[in-house]
């Protein structure tokens, strides 16, 4: 498969999802339990038999094995940065959440990858592997816990915070998925081949059940409301976290592929993912989705083309 029919693959996973949502919403298909039982399903099925299947081949090469603590290091300071800015700008914990979510959860794998593979071909796609190798802990074992804080503090009517709660609840079964996938390769049993057959129609599967109820969700004239808010939050994403990662990045790496590639990885626009997880627990979804498409735009027009051409020339 060429890069041309992979963009055309992750622009259909994409777009069209996202389109039949939105269709469905305008035209009264369905309601909001049937789109929130696809979002169960993706959450409690999908999503930890996909985690079992990737960990369970995970390879780690220990000379590169600060790439992945990089990677997280881009989630930790957009966090960081973006936490008083939320506090600063909305007195609800519904759209602080959201708004920290937006800045934490990026576009690595799939535009970053597809945008790196444009650039330096295999070893730059492969370098992007090893960085967003910790993404879905990240994702699950911090995001969804965060997420469920930011409900529960914004709740009137609940018996309070628990920390119980918080970590332990049916939306962390893909964290138990790790795990096993896991223990699964450290005990050296193979992946039988059945499994190499279904992981990719599983993943399309999975996008489109987590993008369709999305598309659901979006309302524009709720996230214009946002559309200022999100210029400080494109400064986070596309100049302050970008810029950390390249002067923490100069201490380890002298290779210069590897340093463009983790700049490019930590300049990626919000991910759909944190729109996910925002309808999942319930936060500010049109503040996510804002995010997600402005930063989006921002990074397709603007700034991957001038990072191309800084870096290739």
């Amino acid at each position: 498969m060429d890069i041309s029919q992979k963009f055309l693959i992750f622009v259909a996973d994409l777009l069209f999802p996202l389109a039949i949502g939105y269709w469905c919403k305008q035209n009264k298909r369905f309601n909001e339990a049937f789109f929130s039982r696809m979002i169960t399903l993706n959450v409690l099925v999908l999503y930890p038999i996909l985690s079992v299947l990737s960990f369970w081949v995970m390879h780690l090469n220990s000379e590169l094995i600060w790439l992945p603590f990089l990677g997280i290091f881009t989630s930790i300071i957009a966090g960081l940065i973006a936490y008083p800015r939320a506090r600063a700008k909305y007195a609800s914990g519904l759209d602080q959440g959201s708004y920290i979510l937006s800045a934490i959860l990026s576009n690595q794998l799939t535009l970053g990858g597809l945008c790196v593979f444009i650039m330096y071909g295999e070893t730059g796609f492969a370098y992007v592997q090893l960085i967003v190798l910790f993404y879905n802990l990240v994702t699950f074992l911090f995001c969804y816990p965060l997420a469920q804080y930011y409900r529960q503090r914004n709740s009137l009517d609940g018996p309070g915070l628990s920390l119980k709660a918080i970590l332990l609840n049916r939306n962390q079964l893909p964290v138990l998925g790790v795990f096993v996938g896991i223990f699964l390769y450290a005990s050296g049993l193979s992946r039988p081949p059945w499994a190499n057959e279904i992981f990719d129609p599983l993943v399309h599967i999975a996008a489109w059940t987590a993008l369709i109820p999305v598309g659901y969700s979006a309302v524009f004239t709720e996230m214009k409301k946002y559309w200022r808010d999100m210029i400080d939050l494109s400064l986070i994403k596309f100049l302050v976290t970008p810029i950390c990662t390249l002067l923490l990045g100069k201490l380890f790496i002298q290779d210069p592929i590897v340093l463009n590639t983790l700049v490019v990885v930590a300049s990626t626009p919000t991910a759909i993912n944190a729109v996910i997880t925002v309808r999942l627990h319930d936060l500010n979804i049109h503040i996510a989705m804002a995010a997600f498409v402005l930063t989006t735009a921002l990074f397709l027009f603007i700034v991957y083309p001038s990072l191309f051409f800084l870096m290739l020339h």
